[in-house]
């Protein structure tokens, strides 16, 4: 029978200190960019590639919490680096970092100017008349609306990754539903702090974030184990969450949550009624079996809504970040992505000059 050595578990305990403490140092969002354009905090980036052979360029789009850092998330784990082999013209939009004067900003600032304006300087830069929208998880509504408000336009792909739809019988509704919940008087804040929404997030699963992670972490280590730059600069990411500009924040929670009006039909943005059946865009939705921040039955409604004729759903194993962001998410959902708009990035045919 082996005998631990007694300084064992003080040296994991040390190691494991030492990963979570150092986590700020991690490198995250590597690849090479350049900006292409500013306004306000947004900022638009175009990656540097020798090897673009699509014609419509993608255009990433995340949530206002957290960074979209998570696209880029480190060297050999990165959905950017990706795109970018599979010979795509890759642009990230970055919402950046709100302060106190940017609490004016609502659900039509991001979507209607911000948005619309990326756009733009997309089909400007790839000299393309058409692009491709991937949205996650906030990012994916957004996209959503976006795609509803400008039927016939030049978004030709839209690929919705975990995005909520019909929060109906969500944890996140029952919660702002509360009497106790005051979203009014948050929003009075001016910005709602990130951590304080990573906490709630967090408290979805609170075992598991808050006891599991560490426990597997630990077992690494004692294993020798652990991956040091997929622990870091996952940790990183998760720690980087900017405001919430107050009146996005009380749209957000008061239309998509307390009053389901994405689902129920009754979204309107600048006077126009949201209407997913107007989108004739291709549209590929992904779900993640163990999201529990848009579970998958409140995203599959929108399967029979949308408009188009070219529809699409993959449901993967994984949670919310994890599906695309984790170790297996390389092999397991994205060379489909990619697949799936290579095929719908094809040149236009030329016209006819008989």
């Amino acid at each position: 029978m082996s005998v631990r050595h007694p300084l064992r578990p003080a040296r994991v305990l040390a190691e494991a200190a030492n990963l979570i403490l150092t986590a700020d140092q991690a490198n995250v969002a590597a690849t090479p960019r350049d900006v292409v354009w500013t306004h306000r905090t947004t900022t638009l980036y175009r990656y540097r590639s020798d090897r673009r052979r699509h014609p419509v360029p993608v255009l990433l789009v995340f949530a206002l919490i957290n960074r979209p850092d998570v696209f880029d998330l480190r060297p050999g784990n990165s959905f950017v680096e990706f795109l970018l082999a599979e010979g795509f013209d890759v642009y990230l939009l970055d919402w950046g970092v709100p302060d106190e004067e940017d609490a004016d900003r609502g659900l039509e600032h991001y979507v209607c100017d911000q948005l619309h304006w990326a756009v733009r300087r997309v089909l400007r830069g790839s000299g393309s008349d058409r692009v491709s929208l991937v949205g996650w998880c906030m990012g994916a509504a957004f996209t959503a609306m976006y795609a509803a408000l400008h039927p016939g336009g030049p978004v030709v792909n839209t690929v919705l990754l975990t995005m909520p739809y019909d929060t109906e019988g969500s944890v996140y509704r029952r919660w702002v539903t509360a009497d106790t919940y005051d979203v009014t008087t948050l929003a009075d804040l001016r910005s709602v702090p990130g951590h304080a929404i990573d906490w709630a997030n967090k408290m979805l699963k609170p075992v598991s974030n808050y006891v599991t992670t560490y426990r597997r972490l630990w077992d690494q280590v004692e294993q020798g184990t652990v991956d040091r730059e997929a622990f870091q600069s996952m940790a990183r990411w998760v720690a980087d969450n900017p405001p919430f500009p107050a009146r996005a924040y009380r749209e957000w929670i008061t239309w998509l949550y307390q009053d389901n009006r994405f689902a129920a039909g009754t979204l309107r943005l600048r006077g126009h009624r949201v209407d997913p059946a107007r989108i004739d865009a291709a549209v590929l939705v992904v779900t993640a079996a163990d999201d529990h921040i848009a579970p998958r039955a409140g995203t599959v409604p929108f399967l029979d809504r949308v408009g188009s004729t070219d529809v699409t759903h993959f449901d993967r194993p994984g949670g919310h970040i994890g599906l695309m962001a984790g170790s297996k998410a390389r092999n397991r959902i994205w060379p489909d992505i990619a697949d799936w708009l290579t095929v719908r990035s094809a040149p236009t045919p030329a016209r006819s000059t008989s």
